[in-house]
């Protein structure tokens, strides 16, 4: 495993990390979820992210859970506020920061997260009223590092304006954005945004659901024990991914990947982490098996005129 330092914390994250957005939060069998885990951190993973809206606080209670006994100097643990939690409770005012680090810090058994990140940007709370709040939220020792998910670039400025002006307020070291073969938004706007502010990327979907492990063919039902399959699962995918054009796409990247003498996966997240701005690929295992093949990637060096085919190849459909 390769361990890269996020934005300017003293914190050094695996380069493959695991998340819990749909697996850890019912998707997958408990024990099965577990195993996952626990072998994330053999392999050298230790970076974990979760949020509490996953599940509406299942997952992060299911990491407590599983980490009960585990070194809690180990591994890098970061969580998120944002989503609604009841009818009346969501957003990034200070009363649902204050409210939802401490439910989450209780659920995940431990008295203090590394990353705190905001879920999503809140239009309906002034930025220096959450500035303000995740300020005292770190000096609380309750969050180690602040950080945001899929925030403009415009409010990540604002708020960095915001940092700078008050003595003692923390920065943001991490960003994470979608970010795949078959979504490079990021890359014209966010990445080059928050790297002048040194912020790092975590990105998520690195495999796009899976569509990037080749497991989807043109013109074929679903496997079974695919995410699309799923009925906690599936609902969450973009068809777009599965219609045929992409998938034909896919298939020809699945090739480029052989000629490397690699799977397609660890191909894909190989391409994700040839960004230096890339702190983290977030992998989304539902068997260890996927978490020991995910993490292989962290070692890989692929040319990089493979890697531009297979951008040749996606680039009518990404």
């Amino acid at each position: 495993m390769k361990y890269r330092q996020l934005g300017e914390s003293d914190l050094r994250v695996s380069v493959i990390s695991l998340g819990s957005w749909l697996t850890y939060s019912g998707g997958v069998e408990r024990a099965q979820a577990a195993a996952c885990v626990y072998k994330a951190l053999d392999v050298g993973v230790n970076f974990l992210d979760t949020a509490n809206v996953y599940g509406r606080g299942a997952s992060e209670t299911f990491l407590g859970e599983v980490l009960k006994g585990v070194d809690r100097g180990s591994y890098v643990l970061a969580t998120k506020a944002y989503f609604p939690m009841s009818d009346s409770d969501w957003g990034l005012s200070r009363a649902q920061i204050l409210k939802q680090i401490d439910a989450s810090l209780k659920r995940l058994r431990t008295d203090h997260v590394d990353l705190y990140q905001c879920h999503r940007y809140d239009d309906e709370t002034p930025l220096d009223e959450t500035m303000a709040a995740l300020t005292d939220v770190v000096r609380q020792g309750k969050a180690r590092y602040i950080g945001f998910s899929e925030w403009p670039r415009d409010k990540i400025e604002q708020a960095a304006e915001l940092q700078s002006a008050k003595s003692g307020a923390p920065l943001f070291v991490s960003s994470q954005p979608q970010y795949s073969m078959l979504w490079r938004k990021p890359e014209q706007d966010i990445f080059p945004g928050c790297a002048a502010l040194g912020i790092s990327q975590i990105v998520w979907s690195p495999l796009a659901q899976g569509v990037l492990t080749g497991k989807y063919k043109p013109n074929a039902p679903a496997p079974n024990d695919s995410r699309v399959a799923s009925p906690q699962m599936g609902s969450m995918m973009p068809r777009r991914w599965l219609e045929t054009p992409v998938l034909e796409a896919v298939e020809q990247v699945r090739r480029v990947a052989q000629e490397a003498g690699v799977g397609l996966a660890q191909f894909a997240l190989a391409w994700v982490l040839r960004r230096r701005e890339v702190a983290s690929a977030i992998i989304g295992a539902t068997r260890p098996a996927q978490v020991v093949e995910n993490a292989a990637a962290a070692d890989l060096e692929i040319a990089p005129e493979l890697f531009e085919r297979a951008e040749d190849i996606l680039a009518a459909v990404s």
